[in-house]
């Protein structure tokens, strides 16, 4: 199995989250990982992005070639469409379709999506309204993440396992409204894939 996947969306959204679950994940299921991370401006609501690399053989580099990437995971559409590049022609673009408008010159929300749409192989959930109906309002990452690990191959038992070991330390209620979350996205993603 070979997976290279790229996490994109804003700091403070949970990307560091998702990827250190995935990873997780990956390593308790006895794969290779690599990871890359620009997080620098995340306290700025700036870009933040992820390389994950996992396969059962050795990995020699940690970012992801262009056109080479599996799934682009994004938190934030306009953000995910940033590394389309990377995206190879079977690649899966999993997005949340909340924008988080922080610059002024934002672009047309509809046309961010028509993007997103052209893609043969997405996954599109309104994971903000997700979260929320589920109680969770800051559960959108866990969202994401769980529709996305609907094409990961690594069983789902490993990325709960990685949610507990995240959030275990805030208590059995946090963990569960977490694994809720998780639970529906990839629910919801398991119907389109």
């Amino acid at each position: 199995m070979k997976k290279d996947i790229i996490l994109a969306g804003v700091g403070g959204q949970g990307i560091l989250s998702i990827a250190a679950i995935i990873g997780y994940a990956a390593v308790e299921s006895g794969m290779h990982l690599k990871q890359a991370e620009v997080h620098g401006m995340s306290q700025r609501g700036g870009d933040v992005q992820s390389h994950l690399r996992i396969s059962d053989d050795p990995i020699h580099s940690d970012l992801v070639a262009l056109g080479g990437a599996d799934m682009i995971l994004s938190v934030e559409p306009m953000e995910g469409l940033r590394y389309n590049p990377y995206l190879s022609e079977a690649g899966w673009f999993i997005t949340n379709t909340t924008p988080f408008v922080n610059i002024p010159n934002y672009p047309d929300i509809e046309a961010v999506l028509s993007e997103v749409k052209a893609h043969e192989r997405r996954v599109m959930l309104d994971a903000d309204s997700i979260a929320k109906e589920l109680g969770n309002a800051r559960g959108m990452n866990m969202v994401m993440l769980g529709a996305a690990s609907q094409f990961i191959d690594l069983p789902q038992q490993k990325f709960e396992d990685g949610v507990r070991f995240l959030f275990g330390r805030k208590g059995d209620k946090i963990v569960n409204l977490n694994l809720d979350a998780f639970r529906k996205g990839r629910a919801l993603a398991a119907e389109v894939g």
